[in-house]
């Protein structure tokens, strides 16, 4: 029976492990916990659980001691030095080498998101493609549930790969059409204050992208930050001297505020303060997003 060692971060980490074993597929894995306090739940705790209920061996990472003949890593953000390393990325490569892809990709309104599984390469996210599975995407989608899309491309993937390696079927090496390559770079806590110098559309994608289980789009009020954790387009209106009014509420419509954005409105419906506060209902009238 062949061994497998599997890196697992985050939600899409416990949805391949949970289908591994539901499937029983026979392989014997040993899984490496990934935790990252840069979100608000890295699912590390559930994978553990799921681990100890099965009978899984597991480590988390920085004490692992592995020696399996295959590697999988699976939304996991760190060097691996191992041979027979398959990489999973949340794109369907070459577009969105690099960090964040599926943020990046439903703020850019893509019609298709998706993985791919390739082997491990110098350079990231350059080695040859093992498999790809796509999912299309209606919007507008919260990035929870784009995440819950893609953990099922990526257990597609995952099954197909272990069913290869358990039958002794070569794993597919297809070279990535270098020319064609975009990158995705990563964010930090300067990345996730909405830019209001951007079309409505693209201010609301952005919005429901960053939102749990990541940090949340943010804006200043009055020199006080508060996050934009719902919001809407409504119908566009014109304004004088627009650009000098960009990030002003206009109206308000129902209590709720209406922002100006570059082209296009956005009405306000979830508002809180860094104490997770309502302040919709304290906002004055004369009120500008930065």
């Amino acid at each position: 029976m062949k061994t497998v060692d599997l890196y697992l971060l985050g939600e899409k980490g416990l949805c391949v492990l949970a289908s591994i074993l539901s499937n029983q597929v026979r392989c014997n894995i040993t899984v490496v916990i990934g935790t990252d306090k840069g979100i608000k739940n890295d699912y590390s705790s559930e994978i553990e659980a799921l681990c100890l209920e099965k009978g899984v061996n597991y480590f988390f990472r920085g004490i692992e001691s592995l020696h399996g003949e295959y590697s999988i890593a699976v939304g996991w953000r760190w060097l691996i030095n191992r041979q027979n390393l398959i990489v999973l990325h949340d794109s369907i490569l070459p577009k969105y080498r690099g960090f964040s892809p599926l943020v990046n990709m439903l703020i850019n309104g893509e019609k298709n998101i998706g993985v791919t599984a390739l082997h491990a390469s110098e350079k990231y996210d350059e080695g040859d493609i093992i498999g790809v599975a796509v999912r299309s995407v209606n919007y507008p989608i919260k990035i929870r549930d784009a995440i819950k899309l893609i953990s099922g491309a990526y257990v597609e993937v995952v099954l197909n790969i272990l069913n290869k390696i358990n039958t002794e079927l070569p794993l597919t090496r297809i070279c990535q059409e270098h020319s064609a390559a975009t990158y995705s770079l990563w964010r930090d806590a300067d990345d996730y204050f909405i830019d209001w110098n951007l079309n409505a559309s693209i201010i609301k994608r952005f919005i429901d992208a960053v939102g749990y289980p990541y940090d949340g789009a943010k804006a200043k009020v009055k020199g006080e930050i508060v996050e934009v954790i719902e919001a809407e387009e409504v119908n566009d209106v014109f304004v004088e001297s627009r650009s000098s009014h960009i990030g002003k509420v206009i109206f308000k419509e129902n209590g709720f505020p209406v922002v100006i954005c570059k082209s296009g409105l956005l009405k306000i419906k979830i508002l809180r303060n860094e104490l997770s506060e309502d302040i919709i209902p304290i906002l004055g009238f004369r009120v500008r997003f930065e």
